[in-house]
């Protein structure tokens, strides 16, 4: 008779996805995961099957926890200049106001996972691409209503934001100065006008 679970899983893919955020993939080892969750290795990997498994699990958990926020921010407002700039400062404030500069598993697993892991692209593409959309629905709504000017693609505005927001993590991550990055989003929001 199969044992059942005795650890909350979700707990656990949100401590692994910790884990993960301070240490990558590569760095990251099994035991560590282990006295991240506080769940025996062989635990994990009955209800993961693998650190691969419980990468995954932390990714779309990632995607939950920050991407989905921000897509929902921008499907709820109406004023399409004004809710893509609180997108992007809020951006800002994130990698500003943490102080164990934690990577963004999204930038991370594209530099060390993507290029040898389908799944990891797929999620990755999957999460960049949802927020591509969410952003192209935004600014083609905004430049209906002469929000913002009609003479760029929405499409390609939405890909350069899209670019420009992960830009800002990757540049965080050397550097989490709040001036500087605000700067830097303010000259890809000139797009917007």
């Amino acid at each position: 008779m199969a044992r059942t679970r005795e650890f909350d899983t979700d707990q656990a893919v949100a401590a692994a996805m910790e884990a993960f955020r301070r240490k990558g993939y590569e760095g990251t080892s099994m035991r560590d995961l282990a006295e991240a969750t506080g769940v025996g290795s062989g635990s994990l990997y009955a209800a993961f099957g693998s650190k691969d498994g419980l990468y995954l699990a932390a990714l779309d958990l990632y995607r939950q926890r920050y991407a989905v926020p921000l897509i929902d921010l921008l499907r709820a407002h109406g004023d399409a200049p004004a809710v893509i700039r609180e997108v992007f400062l809020s951006t800002v404030d994130d990698i500003a106001g943490d102080s164990r500069r934690l990577a963004c598993l999204i930038v991370a697993g594209a530099m060390e996972r993507a290029r040898d892991d389908k799944r990891v692209a797929e999620r990755l593409k999957a999460t960049t691409r949802a927020l591509e959309l969410a952003l192209f629905d935004v600014l083609a709504e905004g430049q209906l209503r002469g929000q913002i000017p009609g003479d760029r693609s929405p499409a390609d505005l939405a890909a350069f934001l899209v670019t420009s927001l992960q830009g800002l993590r990757v540049m965080g991550a050397i550097d989490p100065d709040r001036d500087a990055l605000t700067r830097s989003a303010e000259v890809a929001l000139t797009c917007l006008s």
